[in-house]
């Protein structure tokens, strides 16, 4: 005998059953979406065309954008098709998925404004050793760190929901 899940897919129940009320919240949520990856890629583009740019400090802000625009185009694209085409299930798999993206991405970032965090302390109370400290090679091993911690946070929570 071997554990069987009962649960095929979850139901949805929304924020509205009103159809016209889901058509406007479709197209606001849609704005709201367009919005955030227009701005971020802003960032991401301007930060890495800019030589001025140059600094830890935006290095790691176009980090924070690039895992962004990751994060919210995994959770926002089902709550936005559900609004359009008013399906309002999904299977346990892809929930699953959807909520081990949403660790990945929401630890990674939580990982990077900690790595912020420190360069902000760097350049405030060692500013003459700054450069030196904050180098390139160093920049880019924290912020894989932050990566993988976030991988670390969600591989965690779904042993957590699996075990």
């Amino acid at each position: 005998m071997e554990p069987k899940n009962n649960v095929p897919y979850f139901v949805l129940l929304g924020l509205t059953q009103n159809p016209k009320e889901q058509k406007v919240l479709f197209v606001m949520f849609l704005l709201f979406y367009i919005l955030t990856m227009v701005g971020n890629l802003l960032i991401v583009v301007t930060v890495t065309v800019s030589e001025t740019l140059g600094s830890p400090m935006y290095f790691f802000l176009a980090g924070l954008s690039f895992i962004d625009i990751i994060y919210s185009s995994s959770i926002s694209h089902r709550l936005i098709s559900d609004l359009f085409f008013g399906n309002n299930s999904i299977s346990f798999q892809s929930c699953m998925a959807q909520l081990f993206i949403e660790h990945i991405f929401g630890g990674s970032e939580v990982f990077l404004l900690l790595v912020m965090a420190y360069d902000c302390y760097v350049a405030i109370y060692k500013p003459l050793h700054y450069t030196t400290i904050m180098s390139h090679r160093l920049c880019i091993l924290m912020l894989g760190v932050a990566w993988a911690g976030g991988f670390l946070h969600a591989a965690i929570q779904i042993l957590f929901i699996f075990w």
